[in-house]
């Protein structure tokens, strides 16, 4: 008796007649960046509708933390070491970020009001096209944010705890 082919072979076969039909990138490099893999734990008949959810659960992450640097008025403690130290290069890269992952959330609204497989495919192939720009500029606020976190380390290291 043949061996039963695993959920995520599935899913990559599924994806892969997607992929030809609407020019969608790989199933490594979009498993790569977003992991999407996680999506074969459950069926669906929407394969494109679930891969782009779980794109923008990533980058509605990335959004909601980007808020809290924005405006950390009612954020934890931990943010505001973090802001402390940002330049205005370091806010503009801030405000940048926000304006194209808010984008990408107003767009999907459309998407889960009404589902078009090729729109699905177009907004997935829209992701793609802007992630690495997106992900360098990640990279740059890391790196900002990993220099505000030493800085403010550095200064706590008094015994008085109030």
């Amino acid at each position: 008796m043949a061996e039963e082919e695993s959920s995520l072979e599935n899913l990559k076969r599924d994806y892969e007649k997607l992929r030809k039909k609407y020019a969608l990138p790989g199933f490594k490099q979009l498993n790569e960046e977003f992991e999407i893999e996680k999506i074969a734990e459950h069926e669906t008949d929407f394969v494109l509708r679930e891969i782009r959810k779980h794109m923008m659960d990533k980058l509605i992450a990335y959004l909601r933390f980007i808020e809290m640097l924005l405006n950390p008025s009612n954020a934890p403690i931990f943010f505001f070491a973090l802001v402390k130290g940002m330049t205005a290069g370091d806010k503009k890269l801030l405000d940048n970020l926000y304006e194209r992952l808010g984008e990408f959330e107003i767009d999907v609204i459309a998407l889960d009001c009404r589902y078009d497989e090729k729109e699905e495919a177009d907004f997935i192939n829209k992701v793609v096209l802007k992630w690495k720009g997106i992900a360098d500029d990640m990279l740059t606020l890391s790196e900002t944010l990993k220099r505000n976190w030493k800085q403010k380390s550095g200064k706590n290291e008094r015994g008085y705890f109030g």
